[in-house]
């Protein structure tokens, strides 16, 4: 079977995301584009996975429970989680270790906390442009200790990628790489190359998707398999 996925998305959490992009709206968006496993990978932050969850939930589309962490370099990774307790649990380690500055949403933009049926329920104090304390070194070990995927993401791009930011793709056992295109025009040390949409509008939900073709039921273990096997297509 060959199953849609996105695994770099954002909502109104971000601050560069737009407040459309609520939870709700990603995953209508999605599934209009037929996307069948869908991340939700807010900078920094988890706030907004409960609602992701819960709009999920009655639909075909198999949820996929992140965070994009900016490390101590300035380097974006994705980071997955198939329970939303280990990715919320995970999130809010990774806020504790964002500098002690509150955000101005006139100057970053705002951090929105919404529930499924898109009522403000609060907002984010920290910053969540600022980088972590945590190393990449660090980060990707610990992702993977907790059984979780870390995926660099768009490593070639002139800002918070890993080739920019720390001069070239350190050779580390990644789930897989991002790239804005494929191929890659640098070395991925034979690992896995997906890309993402990195959506912060509805309009670009979907864009730049991918497929996974494994023969069971598309879910994180069969998206983990497939990510190991190299079992890819692209959009």
């Amino acid at each position: 079977m060959k199953y849609k996925a996105d695994l770099h998305n954002h909502s109104c959490l971000s601050p560069c995301g737009s407040l459309k992009m609520s939870p709700a709206v990603l995953v209508t968006y999605a599934a209009r584009k037929n996307i069948d496993i869908l991340a939700l990978t807010d900078h920094n932050s988890t706030r907004n996975l409960p609602a992701f969850a819960a709009c999920c939930a009655g639909t075909r589309i198999t949820p996929i429970f992140g965070l994009e962490v900016n490390t101590f370099e300035e380097v974006h990774v994705v980071c997955l989680f198939e329970k939303l307790d280990t990715a919320v649990s995970f999130g809010n380690y990774i806020e504790s270790t964002l500098p002690v500055r509150s955000n101005d949403p006139e100057v970053f933009g705002y951090q929105i906390i919404v529930d499924e049926n898109e009522n403000i329920v609060g907002s984010v104090d920290p910053i969540l442009f600022s980088s972590s304390s945590l190393s990449f070194f660090e980060l990707i070990p610990r992702v993977l200790e907790l059984g979780g995927l870390v995926i660099p993401a768009h490593i070639e791009r002139f800002s918070n990628g890993a080739v920019s930011q720390l001069g070239f793709l350190p050779d580390l056992p990644y789930s897989a790489v991002e790239s804005l295109s494929v191929p890659c025009r640098y070395e991925t040390y034979n690992n896995t190359v997906i890309t993402g949409s990195d959506a912060h509008t509805p309009s670009s939900i979907g864009s730049r998707s991918f497929y996974i073709t494994e023969k069971s039921k598309p879910d994180f273990t069969s998206l983990q398999h497939a990510l190991q096997e190299k079992n890819i297509l692209y959009s």
